[in-house]
């Protein structure tokens, strides 16, 4: 049946069972490539992967320098900084033109343009403007995703109820009331949800400037070691950007859980 329900126990199962498929099917692939190539590093075995992960987090004397905390220290500064800005701006733009029919004429048309550009087309502008520091990260992951944003919470803005607005307004609320305390609490979970869905493309344009300016960061590590086929240590990053991705998607949706129990419900 369509869209028949199962049991907690069946959905954590057959996850469960999905990851062991994965891994059993690089485990196949690798043997298969180191029977051909014993000395392969692109396909790196489980002991190859794990040498790659013991010199990740080895103290390096010579540089002075960990890999793993330098490069994950800067790649999470970089993606909050990033993500937190554009959230919020995507908030008061979305609000605003929902709201305020002018806004909605001013603003709507130069977001619309701006949401169908990619950001890794216009990298080189960034540079020319900002400069290699943590300002063209910045830029990269605000540009890529706040004019979408924007739009999904303006949309969001325009399907809310007019009868509760005008409830709220026979019950003597101020336009700003009426924003904050009945219109925001319920676009608050499509902001959540549109903040999921852009984890990947902001992770992606800055992985994107790191690979090409950075001199540190997840991007450029990845960069220097596929360089030299250093593959098992571009494996175990890849899978700590998908881990690090997957926890930031489950705590948005617990937080969303949380504070907008009906929203789930209803959907």
């Amino acid at each position: 049946m369509i869209r028949r329900p199962i049991s907690s126990l069946t959905r954590i199962s057959l996850g469960i069972l999905s990851v062991v498929c994965l891994l059993t099917w690089y485990s196949w692939l690798s043997h298969r490539q180191h029977i051909a190539n014993p000395n392969d590093t692109t396909i790196p075995n489980w002991t190859q992967l794990t040498e790659g992960v013991k010199k990740t987090v080895t103290w390096n004397e010579r540089t002075e320098e960990r890999w793993l905390t330098d490069d994950a220290k800067a790649t999470v500064i970089r993606l909050f900084s990033g993500l937190g800005i554009a959230v919020a701006g995507a908030c008061l733009l979305g609000i605003g033109m929902g709201c305020l029919t002018p806004m909605e004429a001013f603003f709507h048309p130069p977001l619309s343009f701006l949401a169908k550009i990619p950001a890794t087309a216009v990298l080189a502008v960034f540079m020319a403007l900002v400069g290699l520091g943590m300002e063209m990260y910045i830029t990269m992951i605000v540009f890529g995703i706040l004019p979408s944003m924007a739009i999904s919470v303006y949309q969001a803005v325009k399907e809310f109820p007019e009868e509760l607005q005008y409830k709220a307004y026979t019950l003597g609320a101020s336009h700003m009331e009426v924003i904050w305390t009945i219109i925001f609490p319920q676009v608050l979970p499509k902001l959540i949800d549109a903040t999921r869905l852009m984890i990947g493309p902001a992770m992606v344009y800055l992985i994107a400037a790191e690979m090409l300016f950075g001199d540190v960061g997840f991007g450029y590590r990845i960069r220097i070691q596929s360089k030299l086929l250093s593959m098992n240590v571009v494996y175990p990053y890849l899978a700590l950007l998908a881990g690090f991705g997957f926890i930031m998607d489950y705590m948005l949706k617990v937080f969303q859980r949380k504070i907008s129990p009906w929203f789930e419900a209803r959907h």
